[in-house]
């Protein structure tokens, strides 16, 4: 039901990810009706994979998660999570409110022993293909120790996803040199030098998406990751906008267009952000995925895939128990 168009969005692209995947089974969770209404006769097409589960509040775009936590015990978010903390679904994907997400699944599903605080983990297009950054926005003050454990996290995620046996893992900061960055910073290189993860320094911000060298994985706080996500999606929307009017401004730029169009079509496609819709709240002992609000049905589809992907990938599981060998290997240390 979240999102800025809600089922509109949300049942188009669950039918089509049914169509393109025999194996999937899907639970759409919320006001029953109203799925009924998007869904016409096309669930009767998927009746053995399609199930719809009543919930009879929703939690607005706007709510407040602590209210949405305290109110809203029978939101379709709410209920979704209960599922998969329940074993009967093994993800959860919402376009909804994202803190309102983050504390219903923190509340719900708990914490992976270990770690302190979940971190919102997402790809973004690079010139070697993509990369991974966490965290985007769940946390705005972190500590050495949590950046620590969202690089262990985020590690083994990409491990697992990519099936790259050793990524590299780049610290955020504003130089490579030893000598910058803050205090919290500094403290987390040390923690991951000391750390068997492959860890390769402070890494600046052309390295999300075009530095020197290629990194798999990119560790920041909350804070930091968040704006310069946002400042990425401002700029591919200004370098859109600002092709399509030098091509638009007369007839023979728009000719130029038109024999340009093959380039511009798959430069497009290549960081088309639908195409990595999806961030992961890593930390949780149950799978969630938040999908951009703004979704359209090609991006809700990518982050059922996504989805999709963690599952067969048991990312959960390998995430707790690097996680608990990490805790264990310092002890000892």
């Amino acid at each position: 039901m979240g999102g800025d168009r809600g089922p509109e969005v949300t049942i188009p692209a669950s039918l089509d990810c049914l169509k393109n995947n025999p194996d999937l089974k899907l639970i759409l969770v919320g006001d029953e009706a109203a799925i009924l209404q998007y869904l016409a006769h096309r669930i009767d097409e998927y009746r053995e994979r399609l199930t719809i589960k009543h919930a009879s509040q929703c939690v607005g775009m706007d709510e407040s998660p602590s209210k949405a936590l305290k109110n809203k015990k029978d939101s379709s978010m709410r209920v979704a999570i209960n599922l998969v903390r329940d074993g009967y679904a093994d993800a959860c994907v919402s376009a909804g409110n994202t803190g309102a997400l983050m504390a219903i699944a923190r509340f719900v599903l708990k914490m992976i022993p270990g770690i302190d605080r979940p971190a919102i983990i997402s790809t973004l297009p690079t010139i070697y293909g993509h990369t991974h950054v966490l965290d985007l926005g769940a946390n705005v003050d972190c500590s050495a120790e949590h950046l620590f454990q969202f690089a262990v996290m985020g590690a083994e995620l990409v491990k697992a996803v990519e099936n790259i046996d050793y990524p590299k893992v780049g610290l955020l900061n504003i130089g490579e040199e030893d000598v910058k960055g803050n205090e919290q910073v500094k403290a987390a290189a040390k923690l991951l030098e000391n750390s068997t993860l492959n860890y390769i320094g402070y890494v600046e911000g052309d390295s999300l998406n075009a530095g020197n060298i290629k990194v798999d994985l990119i560790v920041a706080d909350g804070f930091v990751g968040n704006v310069a996500l946002k400042s990425i999606e401002g700029a591919a929307k200004m370098i859109g906008t600002a092709l399509k009017d030098a091509f638009n401004q007369n007839s023979l730029t728009k000719l130029v267009g038109c024999i340009a169009y093959p380039v511009l079509k798959s430069f497009k496609e290549r960081i088309d952000p639908r195409l990595y819709n999806g961030a992961s709240f890593l930390g949780l002992r149950g799978l969630v995925i938040k999908s951009h609000g703004g979704a359209d049905v090609l991006a809700f589809k990518t982050a059922i895939h996504l989805a999709e992907i963690e599952i067969k990938k048991d990312v959960i599981r390998k995430i707790s128990e690097q996680v608990e060998k990490t805790l264990s290997t310092r002890e000892i240390a």
